[in-house]
């Protein structure tokens, strides 16, 4: 009778994970001869300790910087830079301050290579950044950019700032091109890291540098640089300028930019375009972007998680707030899975996708998804930055708005008042925070003071909400014209307090009439906005005993809503982005860009409430 072999209980491992495993289980005896092994496979032993919890150990193998040098290389070549992340964001988590420890060293390092021979100063270099010698090459594979990437930006910006003294010995082409390169990523870091101040001053030397380079005829783009300087200009709220050097950026761009260069000012443009309401160039900017992000990086790449970002600020500028909050989704899921842990750019999607839910869920009143995401971005944010990082004021703001609606649908007194209080003393923090870094004329330091009137007037203290949001108006009126937006969004507040608690009515029909004139200018009839000033002068004709304008813009509104049934974005927006794919150049979408008409924008999906009480601005 033949014997038949019993079914496998276990799965073997492969000889080579089994050689590993034995590696790990006697790391202690084989480290010594771990640098005789390939990178690979190096990286792989030091993965392995990591899935078993050795943290200890792993901690004192990346503290070396000429071994974390190897992991990093490796990384890249084996496409295993997601699996460093998850190492090195374990180690962070664990206290550990591998980011600090690992540019200190290198700092160390740079001093001493500033008297060295030439030969060793580019050894140096090559870990602080990568040098582009194939312009095809994606991404950067060194120390500076693998903590950009990872979002430690301070340690990344001293790295950058090592490399640089090293570069500016010399005054040779390509020492001073090395020079330009730092300038442009240290632009990066300190915008990202809100040093807007150190910023401008890395931008400067990058001008001058290039100057220096174009006048002894070398050909250097100029691309990167200004989409830095617009991204600058983006965070501190100077749209108009930012727009402009949007426009430069592309301009100067050429077919033979880096591909992560040309995602970059893809993206930086569009956001740039989004916030002058040029929503027709935005989509064409971001859809490529997006398309070059997953031909190249695939969609498990943190890269195409900052796209998604940018793609669903697109989304939500367009009023298409269901299609936003789930591109969101996506990119939240991407940095959790690449990062996890007290990472920044996990607090960042966190803090996005609590206002995409916010907005979303404002006609249900339902805002326990948005209330989670909000705090998770604070204590993120709180357990990495100082308490007085200006990163916070965005994500406290949106907490305290949440908290606002919190209180409103409230039947506890009690409740309903610490609710307020608390709302009230997160948005006390994060204008003061605002005024600190931008002053007093400044549109994001505006939205404090509007969203601080929304809060009075839930507070039932209606002079100073008044005082407030004139005082929004009045900034915004003066930085952005009369009829921009953000102009509109605060006239429409401005409108529903006279109305719905001052009974000014005179005052509150003209800002309603100006605010409808603005949001049909910009989105059309179909702008989801339009409901809230509709509503709010069918009440205000009720109580004024004007019936036949009670009726009149009673059929309007009814207009409005079969106007939103019949208009949708795309039935499933990630089905869209899964099928988005360029079949144009990107120099192609350049020269369409410039020959695009202005003002065009999408129509989604936005909240509506009973109570003609818009959601604020973020």
């Amino acid at each position: 009778m033949a014997i038949v072999a019993s079914e496998l209980h276990w799965v073997p491992e492969t000889l080579y994970n089994a050689s590993v495993s034995c590696i790990v289980v006697n790391f202690k005896k084989y480290r010594r001869e771990l640098p005789q092994l390939p990178r690979n496979v190096q990286f792989d032993v030091y993965y392995k300790l990591y899935k078993q919890g050795n943290l200890c150990q792993l901690a004192m193998e990346f503290s070396d910087l000429g071994q974390f040098e190897v992991v990093l290389k490796a990384s890249h070549v084996r496409n295993k830079r997601n699996l460093l992340h998850h190492c090195f964001q374990a180690l962070m988590d664990h206290g550990m301050n591998l980011a600090t420890i690992l540019s200190d060293a290198f700092s160390s390092r740079a001093t001493l290579l500033q008297s060295d021979q030439r030969v060793e100063q580019e050894r140096g270099l090559h870990l602080g950044f990568y040098w582009y010698r194939n312009h095809y090459l994606l991404f950067d594979v060194f120390l500076g950019d693998f903590l950009s990437e990872a979002g430690w930006f301070l340690q990344a910006e001293k790295t950058y700032n090592s490399c640089l003294k090293i570069c500016e010995q010399y005054e040779d082409n390509q020492s001073l091109a090395r020079v330009f390169e730092c300038c442009t990523r240290l632009i990066h870091v300190q915008t990202s890291n809100c040093r807007y101040t150190e910023a401008e001053a890395s931008y400067q030397l990058g001008t001058k540098i290039l100057h220096q380079l174009q006048n002894s005829g070398l050909k250097i783009g100029a691309s990167v640089l200004e989409a830095e300087k617009c991204a600058l200009l983006f965070s501190r709220s100077h749209y108009d300028e930012a727009y402009q050097y949007c426009l430069r950026s592309l301009h100067a761009m050429n077919s033979s930019s880096p591909i992560h260069s040309i995602i970059n000012v893809l993206r930086t443009a569009s956001k740039a375009c989004v916030v002058k309401r040029e929503f027709k160039k935005a989509e064409l900017l971001i859809r490529h972007a997006v398309s070059l992000v997953r031909e190249h990086c695939g969609t498990r790449h943190p890269k195409y998680s900052d796209v998604l970002l940018d793609f669903g600020f697109y989304l939500l500028n367009v009023d298409s707030i269901i299609q936003c909050t789930a591109v969101y989704q996506q990119a939240l899921d991407i940095r959790l899975a690449a990062f996890g842990g007290q990472n920044l750019h996990v607090a960042v999607a966190h803090e996005d996708l609590a206002y995409a839910s916010y907005v979303h869920q404002y006609s249900s009143g339902r805002f326990r998804d948005a209330k989670d995401h909000a705090e998770k971005a604070i204590s993120i944010i709180t357990q990495i930055l100082p308490d007085d990082h200006l990163l916070l004021a965005s994500s406290r703001r949106v907490k305290a708005l949440i908290l606002e609606e919190l209180a409103i649908d409230s039947d506890d007194k009690q409740r309903e008042s610490k609710l307020l209080q608390e709302a009230h003393d997160l948005h006390s923090s994060s204008l003061n925070l605002a005024i600190k870094a931008f002053g007093e004329f400044n549109v994001q330091t505006a939205k404090h003071y509007g969203n601080l009137g929304r809060l009075y007037q839930s507070m039932k203290k209606y002079k100073e909400a008044e005082k407030m949001h004139l005082k929004a108006i009045e900034i915004k009126e003066n930085l952005l014209g009369e009829d921009d937006y953000e102009v509109a969004l605060s006239v429409g507040h401005l409108a529903s307090l006279y109305n719905y608690d001052m009974a000014l009515f005179e005052k509150a029909e003209k800002l309603y009439l100006r605010s409808i004139s603005i949001g049909k200018k910009l989105f059309g009839p179909g702008y989801s906005g339009l409901e809230y000033d509709y509503r709010g002068l069918t009440r205000l004709y009720a109580k004024t005993s004007n019936f036949e304008k009670v009726m009149q813009y009673h059929n309007i509104l009814t207009q409005w809503s079969q106007m939103r049934e019949k208009t949708s974005g795309p039935v499933d927006i990630l089905e869209y982005l899964a099928n988005c794919h360029s079949e144009n150049t990107t120099m192609e979408i350049v020269d369409t860009f410039f020959k695009m008409d202005s003002h065009q924008s999408c129509i989604g999906s936005g909240p509506s409430r009973d109570d003609a009480k818009r959601p604020a601005v973020k």
